[in-house]
């Protein structure tokens, strides 16, 4: 048996990025990593055959490049994915593993070969459609005439006395997901706008063929509560981990 792992381009492993992500149908947090050109790719090559490839970013300094993001094997070589593994992490140098828990093959890596594991980030799926109503509320596109300041956002929630919430769709995630993001400003906090800003910004998603998705710190319960409330589910976590030494 001769294994190989080959720096190359997103190119060369595109077609086996589509069956990783078919196969986990969740939303890829990382996925913008190959749009902007953060990750460098390797290539798996067993006996002259392509079983799989790995990606590896900065997550403190895109620069870094020292950070195993994703990692695929085809199925009929999976036996051999602590080895090609193990590879991958000497061939790149990396030394930490970044993963979603419902990324089953990396995070099976993590635990078994990382140490200090923090969890980054809860992550949702929506689950349940709602019905969140407030009186004299509009929700609606940004126009010319608000008082945004620095917040970019595209739609508000907005009251005869201006603007209560604004957020928006993130589309630089895998199709056909879009990750829901929005902010309640401080003097309308706890009154729910928040759940219903992003119950309407899940309607705007599936209405551009998009399903809606959204993560939150996991040091923060209000922004946990707010999406549960709008109809989402837990459906992961980001972790990281420090890879052990070897030697």
């Amino acid at each position: 048996m001769k294994l190989s792992i080959e720096k190359t381009g997103l190119k060369e492993v595109q077609h086996l990025r589509i069956s990783f992500l078919e196969e986990r149908k969740v939303q890829f947090v990382l996925n913008k990593c190959h749009d902007y050109g953060w990750a460098d790719i390797y290539l798996f090559v067993m006996d002259g055959i392509k079983i799989g490839y790995g990606a590896v970013w900065g997550s403190n300094q895109r620069t870094d490049r020292d950070t195993i993001f994703e990692f695929y094997i085809l199925e009929p070589y999976l036996k051999f994915a602590q080895l090609v593994f193990l590879r991958l992490q000497m061939s790149s140098g990396a030394l930490y593993i970044e993963c979603q828990s419902n990324d089953s093959l990396l995070a099976s890596m993590l635990y078994e070969h990382a140490a200090d594991i923090n969890t980054e980030a809860i992550l949702f799926e929506d689950r349940q459609e709602t019905g969140h109503a407030i009186a004299d509320v509009v929700f609606r596109k940004v126009v010319e005439t608000d008082q945004m300041g620095s917040d970019d956002s595209d739609y508000v929630l907005a009251l005869k006395d201006g603007i209560v919430a604004s957020g928006g769709l993130m589309l630089n995630y895998n199709l056909p997901y879009a990750d829901i993001y929005m902010q309640v400003k401080a003097p309308f906090r706890h009154r729910g706008f928040g759940s219903l800003m992003v119950q309407e910004l899940k309607k705007l998603a599936y209405g551009l063929g998009r399903v809606p998705a959204a993560r939150c710190n996991i040091n923060n319960p209000v922004s946990r509560a707010t999406l549960i409330k709008a109809g989402f589910e837990v459906c992961g976590y980001r972790l990281k981990g420090k890879v052990k030494s070897f030697s």
